[in-house]
């Protein structure tokens, strides 16, 4: 199982009621972090899914309202008495931004190591894999897919058909060979077919572009961002760098996800949920996020 939570869905600056854009992952008792603006501890805090199990901090890009509340998150966890090293993964230049911001938190009980992704590079976090894609907002800026890959199904039948003892057989569910008897036993040979995993795409302060629906091929959860909601303000989102609700669905679509949130909202938008169906038109699966929501995805059996 798979939990995602939107712990804030603004753009720009925080509000009353509406904090900055995040996204929180848990897989397995970890927990993954997509960008932290200023007040993102205390959304994080009201979700109350805790601090000290949060390893990993995924920054889309440099802009005060994804990355400025760094400093005092990094605070909260070191007074959740986490001592394990935290990563921090983003776009060049994010290294430096995040040096600077730790100036007003020198001392912390944990290793704080920084890097800078390339796009299309795997890696593994927080028991999934984190692909990043190039943005077009301006900047150096990254989207993001989580991965949870699952495993074929071990077919036990199988296995006794070829003698192996069960001592054997948690190895070959991890999916490694083992010898016996002489010869080499694949995991194919008592692994049932391929399973579907689970994955969450974040797109955020971005143009919509092909790779960018490449990125998000097939998703249960496509967490996008719809700054502006009205159609009209489509010019606006041109010249800034953002979406229109609708532009966002038509990414989904395109992308075959099978559920949108719509998130990170221009101060001026407040109440977004007048343009929802604009978005539905084109994507029935549109929603509109709200601070705390939650879900939980699970695995397919079938």
């Amino acid at each position: 199982m798979l939990d995602v939570a939107l712990p804030g869905t603004g753009g720009m600056m925080p509000l009353p009621g509406r904090w900055l854009s995040c996204l929180l992952v848990r897989l397995g008792g970890e927990l993954l972090l997509f960008d932290c603006g200023e007040g993102t501890q205390v959304a994080l805090a009201a979700l109350g899914w805790g601090f000290r199990r949060l390893g990993t901090i995924v920054i889309s890009h440099c802009h005060a309202d994804h990355v400025s509340g760094l400093p005092g998150l990094l605070l909260r966890l070191a007074n959740s008495d986490r001592v394990e090293p935290v990563r921090l993964f983003g776009p060049p230049g994010l290294c430096a931004v995040a040096e600077g911001l730790r100036g007003i938190a020198p001392v912390l009980p944990f290793e704080v190591r920084c890097e800078e992704l390339a796009p299309r590079q795997p890696q593994a976090v927080a028991g999934g894999r984190l692909v990043a894609e190039l943005a077009d907002h301006g900047l150096p800026c990254l989207s993001y897919r989580f991965d949870v890959p699952r495993q074929p199904a071990f077919q036990p039948e199988r296995a006794r058909a070829l003698g192996l003892p069960v001592e054997h057989w948690q190895t070959l569910q991890r999916g490694e060979a083992i010898s016996w008897r002489g010869h080499a036993v694949e995991p194919s040979e008592v692994l049932g077919p391929p399973r579907r995993g689970l994955a969450v795409a974040y797109l955020t302060d971005t143009r919509p572009a092909a790779r960018l629906v490449e990125l998000a091929a097939g998703v249960d959860l496509l967490v996008c961002e719809g700054t502006y909601g009205d159609d009209a303000d489509a010019a606006k989102a041109v010249e800034h760098g953002h979406m229109t609700f609708r532009e966002a669905a038509e990414l989904a679509a395109a992308a075959g996800a099978r559920r949108l949130w719509l998130t990170h909202f221009s101060p001026a938008l407040q109440e977004p949920e007048r343009y929802l169906s604009l978005a539905r038109q084109v994507f029935p699966a549109a929603e509109v996020g709200n601070d705390g929501r939650t879900v939980a995805l699970s695995f397919e059996d079938r």
